[in-house]
């Protein structure tokens, strides 16, 4: 599993959405993606999390081999 960080996340409430970087250490480099999930304010921080990282994962180059959801 490549190693993933979150930053810390905000909640835009002019877009409705979650907003955050997302790192993806691959090769001894760190690769930064800004990410933004649309949901209400309420939204389970799991589900913001998951669906911040999906969103990382289809801006890499690298596609969903990055890492596995359980």
């Amino acid at each position: 599993m490549t190693p993933m960080k979150i930053s810390e996340v905000h909640y835009n409430p002019c877009s409705g959405a979650f907003e955050a970087r997302v790192d993806i250490q691959r090769n001894g480099r760190t690769y930064r993606y800004p990410c933004q999930v649309a949901g209400p304010v309420t939204m389970e921080p799991e589900r913001v999390n998951a669906a911040l990282v999906r969103s990382a994962i289809l801006m890499s180059d690298s596609g969903t081999k990055l890492h596995s959801w359980h």
